[in-house]
């Protein structure tokens, strides 16, 4: 990382904009920051970090950055701090506003502006900078990432604080390894060790949980054995109550293994008492069962004797029913022809009333005007007389549709007369203001092509009044563009003077100490190049300040850069004189302003031309319609003249054709108001008649089929031995009657049966010789027996429920005895590390904690580093080592000796001088500044501060000190020294001065 310019404005004690050209401190690889105290000199390091990470070291930070603010800075100037750096092959540029309280610019009061931030990179190719982001979280994780040190690491890696080392010296192993642990980030090993404490609390928790539940269990079985165990004594946690648990168990579970077979005994002889019991209760109810059917049946046979004569009655019965089941067939056919005759008989009277309803009794085919007594055959002949007269009606029908034509075709023509009338009349009207409208018309029309022919003329003027309008404009632009370049031209004219007079300083200095130059060549014993002499006694030596070629070639190279910069300036500059003379030339002196209000004014009357001459199609054409319009109106009135003759002829046809129709279908109608009625009276007469035909024949066939019927009927009822037909319908019964009858039958049939059968019975009878049967005194041994049987039973249960119950919680209990070895084994060995890494197990002999170890490792390596500068400050004397030694009750690890190679004794650092704490703790600074660099990905830093310090050190030892940090100088890179040591200024010529003042502090380079 190598910073190449700061600007800052209004930031700290700089109340105006100051800025630092890096590049040119860089030149002389040693560089001196210095002021008086309180001018800025830290200031200018806080914008340095500032503009990298958005805030600055230490308390300084406070008020969110409202406090970076300048007092001397003007209310309307705002804080901005810009960094360009080189970094990773890249060139940066950061840009950062605080937080700014201003006055509001409307009203009253302050407000508070954002924080913004810009980040930049210059693209070679393109030679211009491209924006990346104004995210203040982007931006800050790209500098991380790009330096790979955070804010921390870089104020003690860049900004290198010697106060700070020179504590970090004399520091305990506790603070030192606060400061590591920053610098190093070792806050994940801290990590592990408080991961590993966590996971051993947990881990603990755990086997304590499990120890809880397997007390719980031999709880519960203590409460399944009861006075059969004993809880063990250990608490949770401890190891033997795993044991200690399994082994009450064990001798739980054979306790109750005992009680279990003395309830089996016991279960057995009660089970053998229930068994004869049971026995002697079936055999009781059994005989008293017997003797109760014996008595039932006894009763049964009574009650059938008494029914004797009820079941001869109805064997009789059903033996009369069974001859009448012969008849039932001719009596079903004799009632279903009674039927179908009085049917016939019904619709043979319907018919012959709805005859007589037609004509209201009369008929006008019949001889005596009625059809109440005809026959079949004479309803069938007026039928057909009644259909021959409805044929013909057929052309009266086409007379009386032709009628109705007639009488449509005379009603249109009214419509059409009545419409041409209406035709006629309109035509009239609008023919009457025919004049007046085609002269306002034609009005228009003239109106139209005026505006036209004043748009035409108007577009003319358009163009020129456009192009001295927009040469108006470019001549007050390039105005205002002729002075910028003549400001622009001045400036690097006066800039191409200041380098040439640089260069020409520098090759007079260079001249005035050429001999140095030329005395760096010389070799002893080969000729001077200027005296020709081989020996050379006093060779000339460069003096501060000393300008070597290389220096006057970059001088001169600047010079000639600002010439063409200024030639440059000046061609631009005739370019914009000659750019304004042609905008001159064709806008004139004329204002602008005035231009463009003469330009409106022009476009306004076009746009209103215009418009007017738009309505000169339509009215052009409106004026053809309107025409147009009016010949068609004379052609309708004269088509309706000719329409009204052609109505009059054809009326009087349709009135002729009209009165020979009527007498026509005035006879036909026979009375009625139309043929069609008559027409509709005859076919409901021939409809009528020929049903009544139809019904009389089929009442006829009814008759002939009952009296058939009633012939068979007789026949069958003499057959199966009845007197009459009544009688057989007498006899039988309905398939109802029959069911119950057959029923009534076959019960006492069954019932007589099953009587004998029991009363037959060997065991029955022999039963009812005894004595009666006492059920209720066996009941009562029965249940006596029963409940000596349960109270066996549920002990037996009970004992065998404690016998499971302690099965399964002796089983859980190994089960989880056997899932927390593990566990166990898990907590020992967590538990074990975890001590080990906080340093407090008796393993650790040194009581070092995880995080102390790796520090005492990074330690280690900065001694190391710092090391090879102390010896070269000290002039071999100090060494700088790494001690893991324990102080007192303290923890080691973090020991920090000196080993003097003048005694050969290795001491502490708090026993060093002050000058010597001093370059002893710029040499740990710079080795510690290696080692992070290298910590960070190998980031490459190019520039360094290095604060206070020197004025404890003597002459000789600053010159060490001075040869050691110009040694950096050898790896490309510059070192800045904040010092108020009068005689650094002396010793270094690049320097940058902080002015303060009461309006306040300023930057002023020299020596570069």
């Amino acid at each position: 990382m190598r910073l190449h310019r700061l600007d800052i404005t209004a930031f700290g004690p700089f109340g105006s904009t100051q800025s630092v050209d890096f590049d040119a401190l860089s030149g002389a690889g040693l560089f001196l920051l210095h002021g008086p105290t309180g001018a800025g000199k830290t200031s200018v390091l806080d914008a340095v970090c500032y503009a990298l990470y958005g805030s600055v070291p230490g308390a300084r930070q406070g008020g969110q950055g409202m406090h970076l603010r300048s007092d001397h800075a003007p209310p309307g100037t705002r804080t901005e701090v810009r960094l360009e750096l080189g970094v990773a092959g890249r060139r940066l540029e950061i840009t950062r506003q605080p937080p700014w309280e201003r006055p509001k610019l409307r009203g009253k009061g302050m407000t508070v502006d954002k924080a913004q931030t810009w980040l930049r990179e210059y693209d070679a190719r393109d030679a211009a900078w491209k924006d990346l982001s104004r995210s203040h979280q982007e931006i800050g994780a790209e500098v991380e990432q790009l330096l790979g040190m955070s804010r921390e690491q870089f104020c003690q890696v860049v900004l290198l604080p010697q106060g700070d080392f020179a504590r970090f010296l004399r520091a305990d192993a506790e603070a030192r390894g606060r400061l590591l642990g920053r610098l190093f980030d070792t806050q994940r090993f801290a990590d592990v060790e408080k991961r590993l404490a966590e996971r051993r609390r947990a881990t603990e928790a755990r086997v304590r949980e499990g120890d809880t539940a397997l007390l719980a269990d031999a709880h519960r079985m203590q409460q399944a054995a009861g006075d059969a165990m004993e809880l063990p004594e250990p608490e949770p946690g401890d190891p033997g109550l795993a044991e200690a648990v399994l082994q009450a168990a064990a001798v739980a579970r054979g306790t109750a293994r005992e009680r279990l077979d003395i309830a089996h005994c016991r279960l057995a002889a009660a089970e053998s008492a229930h068994a004869a019991a049971r026995h002697a209760l079936d055999e009781a109810r059994e005989l008293a069962r017997l003797q109760s059917r014996f008595a039932a049946a006894r009763e049964r046979a009574e009650r059938l004797t008494e029914r004797a004569g009820a079941h001869r009655e109805d064997r009789q019965r059903m033996e009369r029913a069974r001859k009448a089941e012969a008849v039932a067939p001719a009596l079903e056919l004799r009632e279903a022809a009674d039927r179908e005759h009085r049917e016939a008989t019904r619709a043979e009277a319907r018919a012959r009333s709805a005859l007589a309803d037609v004509y209201g009794g009369g008929d006008a085919y019949g001889d005596d005007g009625a059809y109440g007594d005809a026959g079949a055959s004479g309803l069938a002949a007026a039928a057909r007389r009644a259909a021959e007269e409805l044929g013909g009606l057929d052309a009266a029908r086409r007379a009386e549709r032709r009628l109705a034509e007639l009488a449509e075709e005379r009603a249109g023509l009214d419509r059409q007369e009545r419409a041409d009338e209406d035709v006629l009349s309109e035509a009239d009207a609008w023919l009457g203001g025919w004049d007046a409208t085609r002269a306002a018309l034609q009005s228009r029309l003239d109106s139209a092509q005026e505006a036209a022919t004043r748009a035409e003329q108007l577009a003319v003027q358009r163009e020129p009044m456009r192009r001295r309008l927009d040469a108006a404009r470019t001549r007050d632009r390039l105005a205002a563009d002729l002075a910028q370049a003549r400001q622009r031209t001045e400036e690097s004219r006066r800039r191409a003077l200041d380098a040439r007079a640089h260069w020409l300083d520098l090759k007079e200095q260079r001249l005035t100490g050429i001999a140095a130059e030329l005395a760096a060549h010389l070799t002893d014993g080969e000729p001077c190049a200027v005296c020709g002499a081989t020996e050379h006694p006093a060779p000339a030596r460069k003096t501060a300040g000393h300008v070597d070629r290389e220096t006057e070639d970059r001088a001169l190279a600047a010079s000639r850069r600002a010439e063409e910069q200024h030639t440059e300036d000046e061609r631009r500059l005739g370019e914009v004189r000659e750019a304004l003379a042609a905008a001159t030339a064709e806008a004139g002196d004329t204002p602008t302003a005035r231009l463009a209000a003469e330009a409106d004014h022009l476009e306004r009357e076009y746009a209103r031309a215009r418009h007017d001459a738009s309505a000169l199609h339509a009215v052009q054409q409106e004026l053809r319609r309107a025409e147009q319009e009016r010949e068609q109106r004379l052609a309708d009135r004269q088509q309706a003249a000719v329409r009204a003759a052609s109505r009059l002829t054809r009326r009087e046809t349709l009135e002729r054709e009209q009165a020979l129709l009527e007498a026509e279908v005035e006879q036909a109608r026979g009375g009625l108001g139309s043929v069609a009625a008559r027409a509709a009276q005859l076919e409901r007469l021939a409809a009528r008649l020929t049903e009544a035909a139809d019904a009389v024949r089929a009442a006829e066939a009814a008759a002939q089929r009952l009296k058939a019927a009633d012939a068979r009927l007789a026949d069958a009822a003499y057959r199966a031995g009845f007197d009459t037909p009544e009688a057989a319908v007498t006899a039988l019964l309905d398939p109802a009657a029959h069911r119950e009858l057959q029923h009534r039958l076959d019960a006492w049939q069954q019932e007589e049966a099953a009587v004998r059968a029991v009363l037959a019975e060997p065991g029955t009878a022999a039963a009812a010789q005894l004595p009666p049967a006492d059920p209720a005194a066996a009941e009562r041994a029965m249940a006596a027996a029963e409940r000596r049987l349960r109270e066996a039973g549920s002990a037996r249960d009970a004992a065998a429920r404690c016998c499971a119950e302690l099965d399964r919680l002796s089983a859980r209990a190994a089960e989880a005895v056997r899932r927390l070895a593990p566990l166990r084994a898990e907590h020992d060995r967590v538990a074990r590390l975890a001590a080990l890494t906080a340093g407090t197990s008796a393993d650790n002999e040194r009581r070092m904690r995880l995080e102390s170890y790796v520090l005492a490792a990074r330690l280690e390596q900065v001694a190391a580093a710092a090391t090879v500068r102390l010896q070269r400050m000290s002039s071999g004397r100090y060494t700088l080592v790494h001690s893991d030694d324990r102080t007192g009750r303290g923890r080691s690890g973090l020991g920090l000796h000196v080993v003097d190679a003048w005694t050969g004794r290795e001491r502490d650092t708090a026993t060093l001088s002050g000058g010597e704490t001093f370059f002893a703790s710029l040499a740990l600074a710079l080795g510690l500044a290696d080692v992070v660099t290298e910590e960070a990905g190998g980031v490459r830093l190019d520039t360094l501060f290095i604060d206070e310090g020197f004025g404890s050190l003597d002459d000789q030892t600053l010159d060490e000190v001075l040869d050691v940090l110009d040694g950096l100088r050898e790896r490309d890179r510059s070192v800045g020294i904040v010092s108020h040591v009068a005689d650094l200024r002396r010793r270094i010529h690049a320097q940058l001065e902080v002015v303060k003042s009461r309006s306040g502090s300023s930057l002023r380079q020299r020596g570069v």
